[in-house]
């Protein structure tokens, strides 16, 4: 097994090949056994500066990098754009270059436009970690999901995973879609037929249009958020009928004639997705999702410093 990474950058999943989804796993093992330790600390990064550029809303996603720098004992420069102008390219490598100039090693950024990590990768002379970029793709996310489901089922392989909701809108989807295609588990979509990207079948999933079929194929489900903020339009008639159709409830779980993992990258929309007696229950893993995504983020940060330090 190779002891680094074959990209600079965790631009997306579809970079990485399995050798490096291991490693990452192998490393975030050992800084899960770190951060339960009475002191959470370790020195690793005492020499690398990583800024945090966030150009649309984030809280798990963005406490979770900074958790996860600080337990490397990097430091740590925060800058959050959703509420300036910069919305284009060229003022978006102007304010890189100025953090840049600062001596940063390492920039964790969301933006809204796909392609955003890619872009800044060509023009500035750091380690670029994509933490999404607009509906295309959020690696880290499909990294602790897969690493959640490796902690609870033992492997990815050969597990029968059923992504659920808003395809069409969620990097989260595009990423686990990959992620688990390389790890060797079968995977499904199941959502409106409005929410689902016309040529999916394509990236070697299927499709589903009925919930409780899908349920019924899975070993694990991963329930999405409709993302109501990047709709302009209407893909479906009305929440409650979205609810009515593809919302998990505890009825329908204790409904299957077996047991199934379920997740969720939050932020939830109670009572819409998933309701709350299944996202509190034994059955959700959702919050071991927040725990692992600290470990599998310092790995990440951890494994790409150690390629900026050679």
């Amino acid at each position: 097994m190779s002891s680094e990474l074959s990209v600079d950058h965790l631009l997306g999943i579809k970079y990485l090949n399995s050798e490096d989804i291991d490693l990452i796993f192998k490393t975030a093992d050992h800084f899960k056994e770190v951060i339960n330790r009475p002191i959470k600390k370790v020195p690793s990064l005492r020499d690398i500066t990583i800024a945090n550029l966030f150009f649309e809303n984030s809280t798990r996603t963005r406490l979770s990098f900074e958790l996860a720098e600080k337990r490397l004992s990097a430091d740590v420069i925060n800058f959050s754009a959703a509420s300036s102008s910069v919305k284009k390219g060229e003022t978006l490598i102007d304010t890189v270059n100025n953090i840049l100039s600062m001596k940063v090693d390492m920039v964790v950024m969301r933006h809204p436009n796909p392609g955003a990590g890619i872009f800044l990768s060509k023009h500035v002379n750091a380690s670029i970690i994509n933490a999404g970029d607009g509906a295309h793709e959020h690696p880290t996310q499909a990294l602790l999901d897969s690493y959640s489901i490796r902690e609870k089922l033992g492997s990815v392989e050969g597990k029968k995973v059923v992504i659920v909701g808003d395809i069409l809108h969620s990097r989260v989807a595009l990423s686990n879609i990959f992620a688990l295609k390389l790890q060797g588990a079968e995977v499904k979509v199941c959502g409106p037929k409005t929410l689902l990207p016309k040529h999916i079948e394509s990236l070697g999933v299927q499709v589903e249009t009925n919930l409780r079929k899908a349920l019924e194929w899975c070993d694990v489900a991963n329930m999405l958020r409709v993302q109501n903020e990047r709709m302009d339009i209407s893909y479906f008639p009305s929440t409650r009928e979205y609810t009515k159709q593809f919302g998990l409830n505890k009825k329908l779980l204790d409904s299957l004639d077996k047991e199934i993992v379920v997740m969720h990258p939050g932020p939830i929309n109670r009572g819409v997705e998933i309701t709350s007696d299944v996202a509190d229950s034994e059955h959700a893993i959702i919050l071991d999702q927040v725990q692992n995504g600290v470990a599998v983020r310092m790995a990440v940060i951890y494994l790409l410093a150690s390629r900026i330090k050679q």
